[in-house]
């Protein structure tokens, strides 16, 4: 005999309350280092190929194959793009602080009367500037605000992507098991994952890598001060669809023509908008045919989210996340349809 006040349905309900709560908890006590778990996952999407090629097709030992893409990992895409948001965010850091904002405003001013239009105030403007890097400053470095947590949010990623590869078996089997989706379902999920990561990671890091090298080049080809830096620059805003690298270049082209030099500032327009844009456009169209494409409101979107949640890392995790939510919702939208209602439930024999 039960002496519980509750109903087996109260039961029930409490119990998806508790775990509810408790994974709330969990989540809020990893806080930002939850992008470690994000970073795990998206890389073992990548690496996972390879790694069954090793495991499964040259029957390399588990351990050592974990170990050599975890190495590999570590040091061809972790700490570069680490390096490079270091390097980012100490710029952009200097130049909130030492920017001289009286030179901005005098080729301001200079554009102005090439144009014969007054659309500026100082302060106004002033405020603009330094809100604007404030703002970059402050995102960018999430994952290189301390050298502590910067370390135990790369020691969490590759310490659970490592058990992700050894304990693959077991990983996917309490996927499956604890999942509420029915097994087409997760196959679905599992495919648009792996579609979603070649289009933001893959296909938009060599996008974005291709992209800076002609931004940086075209800067430094037309005497732009820093071209390096700002080809870097362009690299992170490539990952923004439809202003991207414009965000760079065409600023850089204003001054130019502001300060009097037409010939570079029309070139850099005229080079940008012919050669930047369009090998944009062009690798879409070809990596769309390979891996998948996003929409880019989608991806602008994703981009926005992220950024405000996860700093430099949410360039790639926002995109994800949306794009994911979306499945989401059309995999509750078809499951909903062909559930029968609960009359015609009743009146099944």
């Amino acid at each position: 005999m039960s002496h519980s006040i509750y109903t087996p349905r109260q039961q029930y309900v409490l119990l998806i309350v508790c775990l509810l709560v408790l994974a709330g908890l969990v989540l809020f006590g990893l806080g930002s280092y939850i992008t470690g778990l994000f970073g795990a996952g998206i890389l073992y999407v990548v690496l996972r190929p390879w790694w069954a090629a090793l495991v499964h097709r040259r029957h390399w030992n588990r351990q050592l194959a974990s170990a050599t893409l975890l190495t590999f990992a570590l040091v061809v895409i972790i700490l570069p793009f680490t390096a490079l948001t270091l390097m980012l965010v100490n710029r952009l850091q200097f130049y909130a602080v030492h920017t001289d904002t009286t030179q901005l405003m005098a080729v301001l001013h200079a554009f102005e009367r090439r144009i014969g239009v007054s659309f500026t105030a100082d302060q106004n403007v002033q405020t603009l500037i330094r809100q604007g890097l404030g703002w970059f400053s402050q995102r960018l470095p999430s994952l290189a605000s301390g050298l502590l947590h910067f370390a135990i949010v790369i020691g969490l990623m590759l310490f659970t992507l490592y058990f992700m590869f050894v304990q693959e078996e077991g990983f996917l089997h309490g996927l499956r098991r604890y999942l509420p989706f029915r097994d087409t379902t997760l196959r679905e999920l599992g495919e648009a994952l792996r579609n979603n990561v070649h289009a933001n990671v893959l296909g938009q890091a060599l996008i974005s890598l291709v992209q800076a090298i002609l931004t940086g080049l075209l800067l430094w080809v037309f005497k732009v001060p820093d071209a390096l830096f700002w080809g870097m620059v362009s690299f992170f805003m490539a990952f923004i669809p439809v202003l991207g690298t414009p965000l760079v270049w065409v600023p850089a082209a204003l001054v130019k023509l502001a300060q009097g030099h037409t010939g570079q500032g029309v070139g850099i327009l005229l080079l940008g908008l012919v050669v930047v844009m369009n090998i944009d456009n062009l690798l879409r169209i070809v990596l769309a045919r390979r891996i998948g494409d996003i929409h880019p409101l989608v991806t602008l979107v994703g981009v926005i989210l992220g950024v405000e949640i996860f700093g430099i890392l949410g360039l790639v995790i926002g995109p994800l996340l949306l794009s994911y939510f979306m499945v989401l919702m059309r995999v509750f939208e078809r499951e909903n349809r062909h559930r029968p209602a609960p009359a015609d439930a009743a009146a099944q024999p």
